[in-house]
């Protein structure tokens, strides 16, 4: 246990409340305090120079829906059988039998709520309310997808969502959540619809970016950051609640001007490269994180979920593996955790591994590009030391045969380790359009 949470328990001390903020499709080069200089982004600015700013963040999958089942169970996607994004159409979700962060901390006497983009199943059973939040509004999926509605709980309360207006929305709701629970301990988890196409700023917005629409929509997130930090401080519940920020996945860059980028990062969203997964991560704990605080080494978001119960004075499940590491000597006591490994899958496949400063990936048969997904070529085997080639350029698996052998070695050990998977659940079928083909012939022959 942390020496936090040793010394919290002496003292008998109120636990931290917790809350989680977390873009869609925002890249690791879109802040100003990861680089963008065109962005303003002054609240996330100054909440990583209140806290820490991890420049090694990886989320635990390219796409929506896996890296969401990521961060709020601490667990590989693929153990759940979650490796694609779900549909309205959709019959199948994350299974309830899965211990989310909510429903952790819900023992300890915690107040849940979710505001915003859910995109785990919308099915009643699969729903926030029956994963362990006490409260929901948002819309369910991602905002290009049918049926775009706003949920409150388990019901429908509107059908004609104006998605300009969805991060004021959601901002305003999680506050009064925060309001109405501010003599207990919370959890708000509040992923934005945005900056997933198609982007939308509200009025006060709109314009107002040199980098276009996209700048808007990330600056009016940065101004929701902005609300929720200082109804905390207003409140008086600043130095006893942990804020974190962080992105879904890489930017989506094959909408150009509409996507965002990654920086010095190669590729995006949907490939295993370190634009699809590395990601912006700031946690701020006034006057328990010292401010100012860079970590350059291997950090995920399956490590929020023991970290977070840790924090709680909660106990990890022990009938389960959590893939995550409690990170909580990184942030309250200066300590690295070095060598650490994450395994990159996409669509189910392990593609990628990463080892300390290096990086394996396996040979890829490339993509030729498509209207949602950008081309990228085919390639070999590759080898990367990250500390040295941050943007994945050159290639040493010629020159360094026996790191290629070590991180083969680590690569399959892990597999093994992992066991046997659940089989994928299927997210989407196709629809038997037979009658289409035998209408088409009737015709031509009448």
């Amino acid at each position: 246990m942390c020496t936090y949470c040793a010394d919290r328990q002496d003292n008998e001390e109120k636990p931290p409340n917790f809350v989680i903020m977390f873009a869609d499709d925002l890249g690791y080069g879109d802040l100003a305090c990861y680089g963008n200089d065109v962005i303003r982004t002054p609240n996330l600015d100054k909440m990583a120079e209140s806290g820490i700013r991890f420049s090694e963040f990886y989320s635990a999958n390219p796409i929506c829906s896996p890296s969401r089942a990521a961060l709020l169970t601490g667990r590989y996607p693929v153990r759940m059988g979650i490796n694609q994004v779900f549909f309205p159409e959709s019959w199948t979700g994350m299974s309830p039998d899965e211990i989310t962060l909510a429903e952790a901390l819900k023992p300890l006497g915690y107040k849940s709520g979710v505001f915003g983009k859910w995109h785990l199943g919308h099915h009643r059973q699969f729903l926030p309310l029956q994963q362990g939040f006490d409260a929901y509004f948002g819309i369910p999926y991602s905002n290009d997808m049918a049926g775009v509605v706003y949920l409150e709980d388990n019901n429908v309360v509107d059908e004609n969502v104006d998605q300009r207006l969805t991060t004021k929305i959601y901002t305003e709701k999680a506050i009064r959540f925060i309001e109405e629970n501010k003599d207990q301990p919370f959890f708000v988890y509040i992923p934005y619809s945005m900056p997933h196409v198609p982007i939308y700023a509200s009025g006060n917005f709109e314009g107002k970016s040199e980098r276009g629409l996209y700048g808007d929509v990330i600056e009016e997130i940065d101004w929701s950051v902005g609300q929720v930090l200082t109804r905390l401080g207003e409140l008086g519940l600043e130095e006893n609640t942990v804020v974190f920020f962080s992105s879904d996945n890489g930017p989506w860059l094959v909408f150009g001007p509409e996507g965002g980028t990654a920086g010095p990062l190669r590729e995006g969203k949907q490939y295993t490269f370190e634009g699809g997964m590395r990601v912006p991560g700031i946690i701020q704990w006034k006057g328990k994180i010292p401010g100012g605080k860079e970590y350059s080494e291997l950090v995920t978001t399956m490590d929020i979920f023991p970290t977070f119960l840790s924090l709680a004075g909660g106990i990890i499940p022990q009938d389960r593996e959590i893939d995550g590491s409690d990170i909580s000597s990184i942030l309250l006591e200066n300590k690295t955790l070095r060598d650490r490994e994450l395994a990159f899958y996409m669509f189910g496949e392990f593609r990628a591994f990463r080892k300390g400063d290096w990086k394996i990936k396996m040979p890829y048969v490339g993509h030729t590009g498509s209207r949602g997904r950008k081309a990228v070529a085919a390639h070999d085997t590759l080898l990367f030391n990250l500390k040295e080639d941050i943007g994945e350029l050159n290639n040493q698996i010629e020159s360094e045969p026996l790191k290629k052998m070590e991180l083969l070695e680590a690569m399959e050990t892990f597999r093994s380790s992992m066991g046997e998977l659940p089989p994928e659940l299927i997210v989407r079928k196709p629809s038997d359009k037979s009658h289409y083909t035998k209408q088409a012939e009737w015709l031509k022959n009448k």
